[in-house]
């Protein structure tokens, strides 16, 4: 069944070839399986292999390339008939001899496209160097463009029905750091609180199921939290311990991230005062948010709240985040820093992540917003706060 309706998809697809007119594009190579998703509803595990979506300007289907084993995923999962789903041969993966971007060379010749503007994404995760030489290789006659992030900036404005997935995803978000909490203590291992946060994650709620999330569950503690991207270990928690918890719920692919930090047992002054900074910047944030405003205007609301109370923070302050792959849930357009002009608009989405990283020690509070008409609507509740586990010694 479609995650989304046809007409929803061709919409999209409209307002991504209004892009490539305007950047004077004939042909779009798509590879993000993000984008392929957003554009198709493509959903399968096999971004490991070159895959890609041909978008011509002039057809009003797009035609999906993949791996022979791969098509039947396309037909279950995309809203493409059959003409559009054109698999290649299991010769074609891994191999030394020859590249699946071969294959689409061949293809492009066949349907008299091997002289058009071809716009490639040339920053996306899965699309390698190798990919663009053999292009180049096989369409001599072809003009080539960076087509990075022309699909992103069409889904940062998301859709009722997307929107309506991503709350579902919130609420997994709640559910699992929840079980974060409620598992941390004293002499439990890492892991373990991490195998809790994906059972959580992926079972869901009653009403409905959770998807894998693009990013494993993060979990620095002790020294470590000064370190945010650092997953988690099998030692066992110790008395005083803080952690770090960045997590996701997902939904369809759609994600709604959230941060949060917990001491077992009694927090440092050093860490309270940090945390409570980050929180107070947090709220000024959130409170700020409308439509209008601009990226960098938001991000200095934060930034004048936690420079009062003497910390300065160079990383960004959030991103547009919402349907994802590994390794991330970033759309990779719109960030909240110094610089960036983009004007929030009603149904974009963020997570708000105003991390304070210093040389021993770290604190994140995060929320995840969608603009609305006036202000912003979070997607999970969760208590925004240093959270304290008290622990109990038994006699």
């Amino acid at each position: 069944m479609l995650t989304f309706s046809v007409s929803e998809f061709k919409e999209r697809l409209v307002k991504t070839k209004q892009r490539m007119t305007n950047a004077g594009v004939d042909i779009l190579l798509v590879t993000d399986p993000a984008n392929m998703n957003y554009l198709t509803g493509y959903d399968a595990w096999s971004f490991y292999v070159h895959q890609v979506l041909i978008i011509l300007i002039d057809e009003e289907q797009p035609i999906w390339v993949g791996r022979g084993q791969d098509a039947s995923a396309a037909s279950h999962t995309t809203w493409l008939d059959d003409d559009h789903i054109i698999p290649y041969g299991d010769h074609y993966v891994q191999s030394t001899q020859r590249h699946p971007m071969d294959f689409v060379c061949d293809l492009l010749k066949m349907r008299k496209r091997d002289k058009q503007t071809i716009a490639v994404e040339c920053d996306a995760y899965y699309f390698t160097a190798k990919c663009y030489l053999q292009l180049v290789k096989g369409l001599p006659n072809a003009t080539f463009k960076d087509g990075t992030n022309m699909v992103n900036w069409v889904r940062i404005v998301k859709s009722d029905q997307e929107i309506a997935y991503m709350k579902r995803a919130g609420k997994i978000a709640e559910k699992a750091m929840q079980t974060a909490f409620d598992m941390m203590d004293e002499g439990v291992r890492e892991c373990d609180v991490v195998a809790g946060i994906a059972h959580a994650q992926i079972s869901g709620l009653e009403d409905f199921g959770g998807d894998y999330p693009a990013i494993v569950p993060l979990l620095p503690t002790g020294e470590k939290t000064s370190a945010c991207h650092l997953t988690w270990t099998e030692d066992r928690f110790k008395q005083g311990d803080p952690a770090i918890i960045e997590l996701a719920g997902c939904y369809k692919r759609y994600h709604s991230p959230l941060a949060r930090t917990i001491v077992i047992g009694v927090p440092t002054e050093r860490m309270q005062y940090v945390a409570d900074c980050v929180v107070e910047g947090l709220n000024a944030a959130l409170d700020a948010v409308k439509p209008g405003i601009t990226c960098e205007e938001l991000e200095m609301v934060w930034r004048r709240v936690i420079e009062k109370n003497g910390i300065k923070k160079e990383s960004r302050m959030g991103y547009s985040m919402g349907l994802n792959y590994p390794p991330d849930w970033g759309e990779h357009t719109a960030s909240l820093r110094p610089g960036d002009r983009t004007i929030l608009e009603p149904n974009m989405t963020f997570h708000l992540i105003p991390g304070i990283w210093m040389e021993n020690m770290g604190v994140e509070i995060s929320e995840s917003f969608r603009v609305t008409e006036t202000g912003c609507e979070l997607l999970a509740d969760f208590p925004r706060e240093l959270m304290v586990k008290p622990h109990i010694r038994l006699a």
